[in-house]
């Protein structure tokens, strides 16, 4: 306990001596390297503003279309209410603070370290709960898949609510504790705890298929036509294409959260540079992207969703006008 207590006081006492904006222009460009990176952060606004409008609306719809849609598990219900919070969130609070970063730098305003201080705490609690919520709903699926029957005893609602509290518990406290008093070691925490994240959901997935392809052999070779089986195999079925939808979403979390990932290796192999400082801007808007494709992917791989999405758009006034005048 006294090595840990040593530990905490002396990285607490490092920040504390280290120029704040030191530890912030590690990743971030300070004001000599602002106008070699103009046009970087311009193309960034751009679209970010862009990306942070999207983002808003389709999760907006999203999460209406997620809680009318009855036919869902209530558990898969609240994991993906819960990610669809969380990427409304990184449209509505996350990408606009990031905006106005962009135009801090654009403007050439000088340092504002307690602005970047709150940008980083905010990212950082959005974009971990939004890697833990893509990690639950991957597990999720695969206790569905593994457990198959037992699966609605031992993962209840009021489990996956407590997971869920936990997230952003866990979210609140890793951003607050790691940017206030461990920003200097913020990249080697971040780079470990994503690597191990990553590998963890893979092999979630790999584990779901090769189980998912043992029972559908298993019940394939029973040749069995009664009602109860063709049931339990149509059940099978479900479980299988919501497993395919999580793992599209996973596929575009890996997608837009590598190039992050790569970026923070780099920073501890070979030290900051304008270079890498340019790639780690891009990285954070990549990040971004993925709030606005994950309500894309609901409603295209997840038919459940789809359908109510579909049903929404046919009672709009605007589309029943249209309907009627055509």
């Amino acid at each position: 306990m006294s090595t840990l207590s040593a530990f905490f006081k002396k990285n607490a006492m490092d920040v504390m001596q280290k120029p704040s904006c030191e530890l912030l222009s590690d990743y971030y460009p300070n004001v000599s390297e602002v106008e070699n990176l103009r046009w970087t952060n311009l193309v960034n606004f751009i679209f970010n503003n862009f990306l942070s409008y999207t983002a808003v609306m389709l999760n907006i719809v999203t999460i209406h279309a997620i809680r009318k849609t009855s036919s869902l598990p209530n558990t898969l219900k609240t994991l993906l209410l819960n990610l669809a919070v969380t990427d409304l969130g990184v449209g509505l609070i996350v990408q606009p603070s990031y905006s106005s970063l962009l135009v801090k730098w654009l403007q050439i305003n000088g340092e504002d370290c307690n602005f970047r201080y709150a940008f980083v705490v905010i990212s950082s609690t959005f974009g971990l709960a939004s890697f833990l919520g893509v990690v639950a709903v991957s597990v999720d699926r695969f206790l569905a898949i593994h457990l198959h029957l037992r699966y609605q005893e031992l993962v209840t609602h009021k489990r996956v609510v407590a997971v869920v509290i936990l997230i952003w518990l866990l979210s609140v406290i890793f951003s607050v504790v790691v940017v206030w008093l461990l920003l200097d070691i913020y990249s080697q925490i971040a780079t470990f705890s994503g690597i191990f994240g990553l590998v963890l959901t893979t092999l979630a997935y790999i584990r779901t298929f090769l189980t998912a392809r043992r029972h559908q052999n298993q019940i394939q070779a029973l040749h069995v036509q009664d009602v109860g089986e063709n049931n339990e195999m149509a059940s099978f079925a479900c479980l299988v294409k919501s497993a395919m939808g999580a793992f599209y979403v996973y596929l575009v979390f890996l997608m837009c959260y590598l190039p992050m990932l790569v970026c923070l290796v780099v920073f501890e192999i070979n030290g900051p540079s304008i270079t890498l400082k340019s790639w780690f801007i891009l990285s954070s808007t990549f990040v971004f992207l993925s709030s606005s494709l994950n309500p894309v992917i609901y409603c295209w791989k997840i038919r459940h969703i789809r359908h109510t999405v579909i049903n929404i758009l046919r009672n709009m006034p605007c589309f029943r006008n249209h309907v009627h005048l055509s």
